[in-house]
């Protein structure tokens, strides 16, 4: 079977999904408890911003979750922690994980070079490893055919 069969496949750092997403909810909790356990002579205005407060620290705990690098038939989409780019195998040159990296780097083919932040070392590196392996098997495949 070929690195090509096993298509799609979808790479994230698990651990850190793991820890991420339950403290999100945590701290939305936190916030509100607290805002509720505020003195007599807080307004509501604090409160709220006590709530919101709480939303917006899990909003950026969820942001930081979002990294993932998915292959399919047609590309590689790339999604790191605001932004996310679809690219065809074409335009992706060379998948770069050197020692050291905290995560995968795309050669593109306009010059310029793409952080593939879903692929990265502190979810393991000999994980990290074979998932770049994976995706430059891949990358090489498709410019192959």
């Amino acid at each position: 079977m070929s690195t090509a069969d096993a298509l799609p496949v979808t790479w994230a750092p698990r651990r850190t999904r793991a820890v991420l997403v339950p403290m999100s909810v945590l701290l939305v909790i936190v916030f509100t408890v607290i805002a509720f356990a505020l003195p007599a002579n807080w307004h509501l205005n604090d409160r709220v911003a006590m709530v919101v407060s709480g939303l917006l620290f899990a909003g950026v705990a969820l942001m930081l979750a979002r990294p993932r690098v998915r292959a399919d038939a047609e590309g590689v989409t790339v999604v790191n922690f605001v932004r996310s780019r679809r690219l065809a195998w074409a335009e992706i040159v060379r998948v770069n994980f050197r020692a050291g990296d905290p995560w995968v780097v795309l050669d593109l083919a306009d010059g310029t070079a793409l952080a593939a932040v879903g692929i990265q070392a502190g979810g393991g590196r000999d994980r990290a490893i074979a998932a770049a392996r994976t995706l430059r098997d891949l990358v090489d495949g498709h410019h192959a055919s």
